[in-house]
């Protein structure tokens, strides 16, 4: 049976287009709060292989997307490179910062696979229980935004650390990056040969950086990730999201052999017609809001995101994760009027 987001990905135009929302295994769903409360701790909830998969499946029961995207997080790469994440109640993700050049040598010299391997084992396990025609997501962070991370220790408003360290020693950060491209595209090979259709690399941060900077620390290492996954695995499936890129965003697709492109809310969607959607599939981008809003708000923000891209390659998405006070009726409602049921 054929998957219609890789058909999307081959660049095939799909009527309806194809659904999955970034963050759809998650806290807006009840049995994901049943079971994240039966695990005890983020971690363990994600590198127990049988917790996993269930919530990499919820959503996926209650709503029928047509993708599945693997329950992980970025951070699992510094974690198996030994700088240990810890997830607190309310305070997102903690890791010992890395402030300078010297902090880096505490560093592995490559990622421990054998931390990741219920990862790999939790993607077996989903596509065993898969419909064959729901496609499985696998992804990673892009070597940027998970910098910044690692530096700050925690997420900053503007990623200032991150940004301060790549001005004042550009050698180390670009010697950090080079191993994260490393290691990232060796988790993305994995996910693939365990059964992921397709991947994902997510820089959630992309937006702060200049178009220098955007160049240098963005583009870049998603160039060097691709072609390392593909020099293993040719013709691997990509979907790029370089979130808040804005009018950088035909710069990125010309440069970054990306099969799609995952668009925030803020584009400007003229731009996207005419300087991206011509070159490759187009991903999002409705605002993750207007989903908590419901209503007629959601109906006309649907209809303006589909009257923008439907007539070619597009998977209909939001332009970042689904928030946790999301109403699981206005999901209901929305791949209604997207399927046009």
């Amino acid at each position: 049976m054929s998957k219609s987001i890789i058909e999307v990905l081959d660049g095939s135009r799909q009527s309806p287009p194809p659904v999955w929302l970034m963050r759809q295994a998650g806290r807006y769903l009840p049995e994901y709060r049943a079971l994240r409360a039966k695990a005890g701790d983020f971690l363990n909830l994600l590198f127990t292989p049988e917790h996993a998969v269930e919530v990499t499946l919820q959503p996926i029961r209650r709503f029928g997307f047509d993708a599945a995207i693997l329950f992980s997080d970025i951070l699992v790469i510094p974690h198996a490179l030994g700088q240990p994440v810890r997830f607190a109640a309310g305070e997102g993700p903690r890791l010992e910062p890395l402030p300078n050049g010297e902090a880096l040598k505490r560093l592995a010299s490559e990622v421990d696979q054998a931390v990741l391997a219920p990862i790999y084992e939790t993607v077996r396990g989903v596509k065993a229980k898969l419909d064959p025609g729901t496609a499985l997501l696998g992804f990673c962070g892009a070597p940027w935004t998970v910098a910044s991370y690692m530096i700050a220790g925690q997420g900053t408003p503007d990623q200032a650390p991150a940004r301060l360290f790549a001005y004042r020693e550009p050698a180390a950060f670009g010697a950090l990056l080079d191993l994260l491209v490393t290691a990232s595209a060796a988790y993305l090979v994995r996910q693939l040969q365990a059964g992921a259709d397709a991947v994902q690399i997510f820089d959630t941060w992309a937006g702060v950086l200049s178009p220098e900077e955007f160049a240098r620390w963005c583009i870049k290492p998603t160039q060097a990730i691709v072609a390392k996954v593909r020099a293993q695995i040719s013709g691997a499936k990509v979907i790029g999201f370089p979130r808040g890129a804005g009018t950088l965003l035909p710069r990125y697709v010309e440069e970054v052999p990306v099969n799609a492109v995952g668009l925030d809310w803020t584009v400007e969607r003229g731009l996207v017609r005419a300087r991206v959607q011509s070159r490759v599939a187009v991903q999002g981008n409705l605002d993750p809001l207007v989903l908590v809003a419901g209503g007629p708000a959601l109906e006309r923000a649907v209809d303006a995101v589909l009257e923008a891209f439907v007539d070619r390659p597009f998977i209909f998405n939001l332009g970042h994760g689904i928030v946790p006070e999301t109403p699981i009726a206005h999901v209901e409602a929305m791949l209604k009027r997207v399927r046009g049921k």
